[in-house]
């Protein structure tokens, strides 16, 4: 992985789960992480924890549904730090109304921004650098949602990371030639803080049952450290336990709740 040294990284939804995960693995493949999160509190102590192991990391608090916040992260690490070699979008945000006949626009539209759009604007705005060297790797997280929709996932989180996938396979199609390539991963349940954002949070026993963030950001790693002649187009993941889901199911189509922000 010695190719990974002193390449630049943005990762959303690094203030916790799968993103923080892999900002520290890449960091100790020193790698040069820049972390990206709404929230800069978690985003500093990612920061802190990284710098005190030695390795090189830049918080920047940046909300992934604005799109000028986006155009601004993007121009920052150019001027501050240098062009971007890899992009690792991981954060998300999913409605707590998980019922079509309940769920509001606003909603709809936030999931659709943090998990699509967002992942949009920030690769349209580092491809130009990553084409006029040569190449650069971007990794998609999706979900399992995005092929096995159900009420637990909701339509608006089912549709958006079903679309993040197309997106990458669009990337592929037109830019895999030119150096470029793009990885989507689709993981069932891993235990993130996002579950505590459910209509029914998972109990720990069932949580003990997941995917744990170091699973996925293991291998958002390895595909990373694949030499560029190599592409891993989609992994799909999922824990060997599989629970019984049906009061989640439940408790997501009677869930009525106004949108109270993402996390990211």
């Amino acid at each position: 992985m010695s190719h990974l040294r002193d390449k630049i990284a943005i990762v959303t939804g690094a203030g916790s789960g799968i993103g923080r995960n892999v900002s520290r693995l890449l960091a100790e493949q020193r790698a040069r992480v820049v972390l990206v999160g709404r929230r800069i509190e978690p985003l500093q102590e990612a920061e802190r924890e990284i710098r005190d192991a030695g390795g090189i990391a830049h918080a920047r608090a940046t909300d992934v549904e604005d799109p000028d916040q986006c155009r601004s992260l993007v121009e920052w690490v150019a001027a501050s730090i240098g062009p971007t070699d890899m992009l690792v979008h991981s954060a998300g945000y999913s409605s707590f109304a998980r019922s079509v006949l309940n769920l509001q626009l606003d909603e709809w539209e936030g999931v659709l921004n943090v998990n699509l759009t967002g992942a949009f604007l920030l690769a349209q705005g580092i491809l130009p650098g990553m084409l006029a060297r040569g190449g650069g790797s971007i990794v998609f997280v999706s979900s399992m949602a995005a092929v096995r929709p159900n009420p637990m996932s909701g339509p608006a989180y089912a549709s958006a990371k079903a679309a993040l996938g197309n997106f990458a396979r669009s990337l592929n199609a037109e830019l895999r030639s030119r150096g470029v390539r793009a990885t989507c991963i689709f993981p069932a349940e891993v235990d993130t803080p996002i579950l505590e954002k459910r209509p029914r949070p998972p109990t720990p026993q069932e949580r003990a049952t997941m995917m744990q963030p170091e699973d996925v950001a293991g291998l958002i790693l390895a595909c990373l450290a694949m030499p560029p002649r190599t592409l891993v187009e989609e992994i799909y993941m999922s824990p060997r336990v599989q629970r019984d889901i049906s009061i989640d199911i439940k408790a997501g189509l009677v869930a009525k709740k106004p949108r109270e922000g993402s996390e990211q």
